[in-house]
């Protein structure tokens, strides 16, 4: 039996943004992993040794990372009552900033060079 929507949507919520449960920690604790992975990543292929042998595998997987964070930025989106509220606080503008150079550069090839930031 499916889940109304409404339901769906608080237990998202409960997940995403009430860390004292443990569904919330679990969700916060694999977002700072793939936060760190995700640094390490760029950081790996800014080396110009890491980047000529396994440019192609770090270039994915920035890919990767951008494309769950992007989830998770829809995501938040979706589960929060006012999302013009959530879209233009602190976080919400951080969430955005992280993922807009690599969304850019998909329209703009030749904004690659952002996906540093």
């Amino acid at each position: 039996m499916e889940q109304p929507i409404n339901s769906r949507k608080e237990k998202l919520y409960e997940i995403i943004f009430k860390s004292d449960t443990p569904s919330g920690k679990a969700f916060d604790v694999v977002l700072i992993i793939m936060i760190v992975f995700s640094s390490l990543v760029v950081l790996v292929d800014s080396i110009r040794s890491f980047h000529e042998g396994y440019g192609p595998f770090l270039y994915a997987m920035e890919w990767f990372f951008t494309i769950i964070f992007t989830i998770e930025y829809l995501l938040r989106i979706y589960c929060v009552e006012n999302k013009l509220r959530y879209i233009r606080s602190f976080f919400g503008v951080i969430d955005l900033l992280t993922i807009l150079p690599a969304l850019i550069s998909i329209i703009f090839p030749s904004a690659q060079f952002l996906m540093v930031i």
